[in-house]
């Protein structure tokens, strides 16, 4: 027998992540205010679904080890032909909506209209970042998260141009050293992020380093 989900109310809590079921699902409902979303991502906690709202907390976590982002050959040429102009923040609405197109391989996600809106409050409060890949002036690519502490969870990420998402990670994972981050999230790993030096830990461990993480004073 499948354990019972908790069903959120409006009062502003979560079940223990460990609490989860076998798949990650901690919990339905609730909505997705900006001060739900912080204290979702302070628990080890992100939502997925808005039919009904729904939050996880999968187990193994993949993560980033900042010190351990492989960049290939090809992408190491591409970076230093100078193609792509790298920015923070100048776009973030569109590199939510680039990240919500269909594309190659993928029909349908789940970054909904819902999404974008509660995502782009975030932004507009401090707390969620885009990076942008430019070329001749044009949207190519990008990446989005959300910090907290020295916290970065990373959302999602798109590309129009061969290789813009990967370079916009690249400065992403720089930036994030410059900023003395200390601890990358990406939820659930992937044959890209595999390919780029993500791994997976035990949720147990992922939520012991997000609790140093979020005493850490960094900014964005």
């Amino acid at each position: 027998m499948k354990p019972q989900v908790p069903i959120l109310d409006r009062r502003l809590q979560f079940p223990d992540p460990a609490t989860a079921t076998e798949d990650g699902l901690v919990a339905i409902g609730g909505d997705l205010s900006i001060s739900r979303l912080l204290l979702a991502y302070r628990h080890g906690i992100f939502p997925w679904t808005v039919a009904p709202v729904s939050w996880w907390s999968p187990d193994p976590r993949a993560i980033f080890e900042l010190d351990a982002f492989h960049v290939s050959r090809s992408l190491k040429r591409e970076m230093r032909k100078g193609k792509f102009e790298v920015t923070r923040d100048r776009a973030f609405r569109e590199v939510m909506e680039g990240c919500a197109r269909p594309a190659q391989g993928r029909r349908q996600t789940w970054i909904t209209d819902e999404f974008v809106q509660a995502y782009t409050g975030l932004h507009a409060a401090g707390h969620a970042h885009s990076l942008e890949c430019w070329v001749d002036g044009q949207l190519a690519g990008g990446i989005y998260g959300v910090a907290i502490g020295g916290l970065f969870a990373g959302e999602s990420m798109f590309h129009t141009v061969s290789n813009a998402s990967k370079v916009a990670l690249h400065h992403l994972i720089e930036h994030l050293k410059r900023q003395q981050f200390a601890l990358f999230d990406i939820q659930m790993l992937t044959h890209i992020t595999a390919q780029l030096g993500a791994r997976t830990i035990p949720r147990a461990e992922y939520l012991k380093r997000l609790a140093v993480a979020l005493t850490l004073p960094c900014s964005f």
